[in-house]
């Protein structure tokens, strides 16, 4: 086999990222845009002594499972990778993804997830969006890369989306505003996100520089292509980075933050907070890790890496105490203003690592006995998870993870300290993406 050489191919599997695999002389080739069981010619544009990557040129054989993606620009931006299957066959997949990694890195054999929750939605769910912007124009960047691949909707943003960005490009265009060039570090516009909660919409312009010329002329703009603006925040970013968002926000018009309903709880959302894109499926998810926490009302509850509050004042009013825990100051202090806004007396928020804060609970006397982890998606510090199994009183461990390849890791580390794992929900949080959050029920076993 040598590169740029054409073959057909078997699809018989697919990685965890939504590449399909098939075999060419015992080699694994890997195929974007394919389906178990389709039978496609491929380039192939990689080799290695271990692998192939194969560019699709046709599928000769289809399956009945795929579908023609309502996206023109799918085959290009590097958002989504499962719009050319039924949606039918995307949760079949997530669900088989999280079921192999819980057996092969877990070591748990033959343990069977819950079926999986289905989005109601599947297009137009996520209630935040950020759009890069370039000389090229606004849009998505390619996959593993940052060539900008322009375009004026995005079919998983919000609804809307594509007004805020016309309205900004109008805006640039007609005001000689410039885009940011990150190859020469000038320009002023680096980014356009938006956000939408049941108070409005919120867009943030963040930018290379302080100055914001034309800024009253941008709010116009947006208030007329969006209805419910309910502000526009500035911010700054001027150091040579891939992170989106700097440390500095400055209002330019309304208010800086929406408020946001989750069941029976609402909560305050800035631009830096952490909160899930698709509400819908949230109140799913945090159901689901109340059910399996089945608080009495005379329990201590750990919310590690809690971010704005959002999962324990979820569960507050089942639990007798809720004790958060969050690295970032800004999450915390939010966390805090969230449960004076949810009226939560039974909450209280430390700042710092979690792996080194617990110890810090622990010696203030506090003996909790569930605790929630909702970690980011490299799971959690070893030393947490040690430090949780050293709690004579906790019982129960309820495991929200976005990566089932670290949750399956994390649960083999708990299972050895004596937490065994009792079931897992995944929930479709991520429609037309290879993510899938899932919830894991792990209890101390007596001894």
């Amino acid at each position: 086999m040598r590169k740029n050489d054409i073959f057909e191919i078997e699809i018989t599997g697919m990685t965890d990222d939504g590449r399909g695999v098939g075999r060419l002389n015992g080699m694994a080739v890997f195929v974007p845009y394919v389906v178990v069981g389709e039978t496609v010619r491929v380039l192939l544009i990689k080799i290695t002594k271990t692998y192939a990557v194969g560019k699709l040129i046709e599928v000769l054989r289809p399956s009945p499972h795929r579908v023609k993606s309502e996206c023109s620009a799918f085959y290009k931006c590097g958002g989504c990778a499962l719009m050319h299957m039924s949606y039918e066959k995307e949760l079949e997949f997530k669900r088989s993804k999280v079921k192999d990694c819980i057996e092969r890195i877990g070591g748990f054999k033959n343990f069977e997830p819950c079926d999986i929750v289905p989005s109601p939605k599947s297009s137009r769910y996520r209630n935040k969006s950020q759009f890069p912007v370039t000389p090229e124009g606004i849009g998505m960047f390619a996959a593993h890369s940052h060539r900008l691949v322009e375009s004026d909707d995005c079919l998983i943003a919000g609804e809307n989306c594509r007004a805020v960005i016309k309205a900004v490009k109008y805006w640039m265009k007609s005001r000689g505003i410039s885009a940011y060039d990150e190859r020469s570090g000038e320009g002023l516009v680096r980014h356009v996100c938006v956000r939408q909660a049941d108070s409005g919409t919120l867009v943030t312009i963040v930018t290379s520089k302080t100055a914001l010329p034309e800024a009253d002329a941008l709010v116009d703009e947006l208030k007329n292509a969006c209805p419910d603006l309910s502000g526009v925040v500035q911010n700054i970013n001027p150091k040579n980075t891939n992170v989106i968002l700097g440390s500095e926000n400055r209002i330019i018009y309304g208010s800086p933050y929406l408020i946001d309903n989750i069941g029976h709880v609402k909560f305050r959302i800035s631009p830096m907070s952490f909160y899930q894109v698709n509400r819908a499926q949230t109140e799913r998810l945090y159901s689901i890790a109340e059910e399996f926490a089945e608080l009495k009302g005379h329990e201590t509850l750990l919310d590690m890496y809690c971010g704005i509050g959002t999962i324990g004042q979820f569960m507050a009013r089942g639990a007798k105490k809720i004790i958060g825990v969050e690295y970032t100051p800004q999450a915390a202090s939010d966390a805090r203003e969230n449960a004076e806004l949810n009226h939560v007396k039974n909450a209280e928020y430390y700042c710092g690592k979690a792996e080194y804060v617990i110890s810090d609970i622990i010696k203030k006397g506090e003996r909790p006995d569930i605790a929630v982890l909702d970690p980011p998606r490299k799971g959690c510090d070893i030393k947490l998870l040690n430090a949780l199994s050293e709690i004579p009183t906790l019982k129960k461990i309820v495991y929200i993870s976005c990566k089932p390849s670290t949750l399956a890791r994390d649960m083999k580390i708990l299972n050895d300290l004596g937490f065994k794992p009792k079931k897992a929900t995944p929930v479709d949080m991520f429609p037309r993406t290879p993510h899938v959050e899932t919830v894991v029920l792990m209890s101390r076993v007596k001894g």
